[in-house]
């Protein structure tokens, strides 16, 4: 093995190490609180009509309960508003636990009997995100679920019309194709809320089924999208914890004039402000607080059921998950005009503040105050006035004065419903300009509770309180630091980070503060804010402090809109430090987590190169090659990814070129799912984008760093199983151990495909896999044992090892002796059969979900309907048990070899250009590489 091919690899599986590290681990710590039982959760199960249950055997519903309200619903007499959780992949029902428990905790403090009956859906914990096969058959139960759901409420004066769906992962998606169904009302669903799920496209496409799902539900929310307005679909993503799904994938397809569409990321929450892993979403107390608090207020007191108002949904969800005014919902007067409390003839709760800027504590006794500002004086030199107050009641705090009565306000206009709630405080920037009917700002200190709280205003001008620093290039791996001081006079400042639009950018953001320690100081509070999608990030540190932000993006900016800025609540008279400096782990965790999907391409493409590069070796000397030298050639950028980006600028340019290609059929070229929320409204079709394709060539690195050191892994066990198997067999120095009689050939060919037709593609494709282990095992034995004897005869010709006759080999009593060439036969045919073995193990990995799926619901049946495995592993099985007789000696005399082994470059790049969104045509392009090399065994 080549020293300086070991030294590149191990440095690039370093780069792959430290972004899979980043990618994996390189986040915040979970700051989640836990939701707690406190009584022994039931789950009963909901009887269903027995032609639904004959259909879905592995399916079930089920209500959720705890303690006295479990028993009162144990006959299913039901009085609620129904909710139905939908687990994801491999998900439970159980999970349903943390919203029930909630809402039943909740519902007792409630007037008026308000509650909800959570149903959970049994989906037999089926890995759909991997398998697609089932998706169709989980939108269908749905559909009777939810019928059966509202059969039980028909006792009821006023019964629900619809119910409210919650689906985790791919539940959500599921919640949206019940919209593809023929014969689905849309009035039975008018609420999806869904957690992490990935509705722009599926996480890896390993079936041609999950794709062609996904492609149903986005035409049919794209085509139908004027007659779907009236379904509100909340989506929430886990934010950088959740590496399952990123949160780009959240957002939801849907026009830019749809409000009832909404998309956003769990750390730009209000009252939530963390990031979530895939699994913890469910049970995020912060979370399930802010659903449970939405749904209650969704209720309508007079039915007791889910309100239909499209307006007050979108009310109701942008004040619990979009921005919080730190008002109960509905708190807003009828009339713009309200009369303030205080009697306007008492003279110490009036005070006109003629300063800049303004900074009160509460006293610990109760006490009624209002500070006047006067905007006379103020309009010209300041745009804007900015206040806030660590008095986080439900109350309004802050008015505009239209009539004043000496000294004091007695009419003024409720400013209040602008203010936006941060960890430590609320907060209220008001603009100038807007408020021309008014005279004086009145900002409210009254602590009539006791409570003492602190409130800091001032006037500001938004242009000397902004500022701009351009972000380093991503190339500059943190030798560059663009750095920015700010000489806090304000309680606010705002840093436009400049070219920061990208998530292939990645930053470290550290905020230094320099001053003295006070104990009354507010805590200071650092926003990420990123204009175009609602993914903003905060930390609250204290003062001073040094704090470092993760500058990382979910989305790319989709237009030419205004660019990501860091918004610093400060503390006055304070000296703020900004450096940002690339992080190259970072930068390399993002890559991995929007390009992952391509890394196995380029695995499968570094694999077939190498058996290419087997080919041409044995017929240019007859000989294989070592498998690591030839995995290790197998990286070829120049020869790969230069045709598939030429291909790719024709497609672009030469609109003749695009004409041929789509005359002929050809599929549209593959790329990554589009990193802008969402792009695929317009026309229905998905852009690609130009970076990607600029970062081909280090993903392909990537791919061939798992291809050579996966491959030396192969070899390490396949000599370890050896080991074990050798005393299981008798010592051989046959080159032909493992191979099968042509009889036996075709007894098997036909029973895997009786096999894998009536029950599982994927086994019958295991079963053959298995076939050609032991025949890899008994050469590795082979090649021990000649290894290891002591009386081999010294080659006296090169050709006795090319497969002529030596005239003249050694004789021992008329018995000839084994030569060297019979080890170096071993040796060869070994080295060809381990590069087989090789991409066999892609074909193995590439169906296993399915295999998977066979196994776990065999008890409900033996055939796996759909087969996504139909019917290629016929074929496939076929090259598979040829290919067990092949060797060195075989493919060297054959005629079609020369063909045979220029095949793998044209069909490395067509894989490039149309496998990372489906990755399941790998294996289609590698059975077209494997069929002529199992002919030239045969020709």
């Amino acid at each position: 093995m080549n020293l300086a091919t070991v030294a590149f690899y191990g440095l690039a599986a370093g780069l792959l190490a430290a972004g899979l590290r980043e990618l994996l681990t390189g986040f915040e710590e979970n700051r989640c609180s836990m939701t707690y039982m406190f009584e022994y959760p039931e789950y009963r199960r909901v009887a269903l009509p027995r032609r639904v249950a004959r259909l879905y055997p592995a399916y079930g519903l089920y209500l959720y309960g705890e303690g006295l309200y479990a028993q009162e619903t144990r006959e299913l007499k039901l009085t609620g508003a129904p909710v139905l959780f939908l687990p994801g992949n491999a998900g439970s029902y159980k999970q349903a636990r943390s919203l029930g428990s909630v809402a039943l905790r909740k519902a007792e403090n409630m007037e008026g009997g308000l509650h909800f009956n959570v149903f959970t859906v049994d989906f037999n914990e089926e890995l759909v995100a991997l398998y697609g096969g089932s998706l169709l058959r989980q939108t269908h139960f749905l559909h009777e679920s939810i019928k059966a759901i509202l059969k039980l409420y028909k006792h009821l004066k006023t019964p629900p019309q619809s119910v409210v769906l919650v689906g985790h992962s791919m539940g959500g998606v599921v919640a949206r194709a019940l919209f593809t169904l023929p014969r689905f009302n849309t009035n039975l669903v008018s609420l999806i809320i869904t957690q992490a799920s990935p509705h722009l496209a599926p996480v890896l496409a390993l079936d041609p089924y999950l794709l062609d799902f996904y492609s149903a539900v986005k035409q049919k929310w794209v085509n139908q999208a004027n007659r779907l307005r009236n379904v509100t679909v909340l989506s929430v993503g886990g934010g950088y914890r959740d590496y399952q799904v990123r949160s780009g994938l959240t957002s939801l397809p849907c026009p830019p004039g749809d409000p009832n569409k909404l998309s956003l990321v769990a750390t730009a929450v209000p009252r939530t402000w963390v990031s979530t892993d895939h699994l913890s979403i469910v049970w995020c107390k912060e979370l399930v607080l802010a659903t449970v608090r939405a749904f209650f207020d969704l209720l309508d007191p007079e039915t007791r059921q889910f309100t239909e108002n499209p307006e007050k949904k979108l009310a109701v969800l942008n004040h619990h998950f979009i921005r919080h005014p730190v008002r109960m919902l509905g708190d807003a007067p009828d009339t713009p005009i309200s009369i303030l409390g205080p009697p306007p003839d008492v003279p110490e709760a009036w005070s006109e503040v003629n300063t800049l800027r303004l900074a009160y504590s509460t006293p610990k006794e109760g006490q009624i105050k209002y500070f006047l500002f006067a905007l006379s004086s103020r309009r010209k030199a300041y745009s804007h006035f900015y206040c806030r107050s660590n008095n986080l009641e439900m109350s309004s705090w802050v008015f505009g004065c239209v009539h004043r009565n000496g000294s004091s306000c007695v009419r003024a206009v409720d400013l209040s419903m602008g203010t936006e709630l941060l960890p430590p405080y609320k907060v209220l920037v008001l603009t100038l300009s807007d408020l021309s009917a008014v005279s004086h700002l009145v900002v409210s200190a009254s602590n009539l509770n006791n409570k003492q709280f602190t409130v800091e205003c001032e006037w500001q001008r938004q242009e000397s309180q902004t500022l701009s620093v351009p972000v380093p290039h991503v190339l500059s791996v943190g030798l560059t630091v663009s750095d920015v001081t700010v000489n806090s006079s304000g309680l606010l400042h705002t840093i436009q980070l400049q070219d920061f639009h990208k998530v292939y950018q990645a930053f470290r953001i550290n905020v230094a503060s320099l001053c003295k320690a006070h104990k009354d100081r507010l805590a200071n509070v650092y926003r990420m804010k990123v204009p175009w999608f609602r993914e903003d990030s905060l930390i609250t540190v204290s003062v001073p402090s040094v704090a470092e932000i993760s500058g990382m993006l979910h989305t790319s900016r989709p237009d030419n809109s205004s660019g990501v800025v860091l918004q610093l609540h400060t503390a006055p008279n304070c000296q703020y430090k900004v450096s940002v400096r690339t992080s190259l782990p970072r930068v390399l965790g993002q890559i991995l987590r929007f390009c992952g999907p391509m890394v196995p391409v380029y695995t499968a493409v570094t694999l077939l190169l190498a058996c290419g590069g087997q080919l041409s070796s044995i017929l240019v000397s007859r000989r294989a090659a070592d498998m690591s030298q030839v995995v290790g050639k197998g990286l070829q950028p120049h020869r790969v990814n230069l045709p598939v980006y030429v291909l790719h600028m024709l497609l672009l340019s030469c609109g003749w070129f695009k004409d041929v290609w789509l005359l002929l059929g050809l599929p549209r070229m593959d790329g990554v799912p589009p990193t802008f929320p969402d792009s695929t409204f317009h026309e229905g079709v998905t852009p690609l984008e130009e970076w990607p394709r600029l970062l081909c060539p280090l993903l392909y690195i990537f791919g061939a760093v798992v291809a050579f050191w996966g491959s030396t892994f192969l070899r390490l066990v396949t000599r370890l199983m050896s080991l074990v198997l050798a005393p299981l067999h008798r010592p051989s120095v046959s080159r032909d151990g493992g191979t099968l009689r042509p009889r036996t050939q075709l007894l098997l060919i036909l029973s895997l495909t009786l096999v894998g037709g009536t029950s599982c593609g994927a086994l019958s494709i295991f079963a053959a896999f298995l076939l050609h282990l032991y025949r890899v095992l008994r050469l590795q034995m082979t090649e021990r044992s000649l290894s290891h004897m002591l009386n081999l005869a010294p080659r006296r010709h090169k050709e006795a090892c090319s497969g002529s006759v030596d005239a003249e080999a050694n004789e021992c009593n008329g018995t000839p002796l084994l030569s060297e060439c019979a080890l170096q036969e071993a040796r060869d045919d070994l080295q060809l059969h381990l590069s087989l073995s090789a991409l066999f193990t892609l074909h193995l990995m590439l169906s296993a979900p399915s295999l998977i799926h066979w196994i776990r619901n065999l008890r409900y049946s033996t055939q796996l309907y759909p087969d996504p495995c139909w019917p290629h592993f016929v074929p496939l099985i076929v090259v598979y048990l040829l290919l067990i007789n092949c060797n060195n000696l075989n493919l060297s005399r054959s005629k079609l070899l020369p063909l045979t082994s220029c095949l793998p470059l044209p069909l490395a790049v067509v894989m490039v250009s149309f496998s990372p969104l489906h990755l399941y045509r790998i294996t289609y392009f590698l059975l077209a590489a494997l069929v002529p090399m199992a002919v030239c065994c045969l020709l």
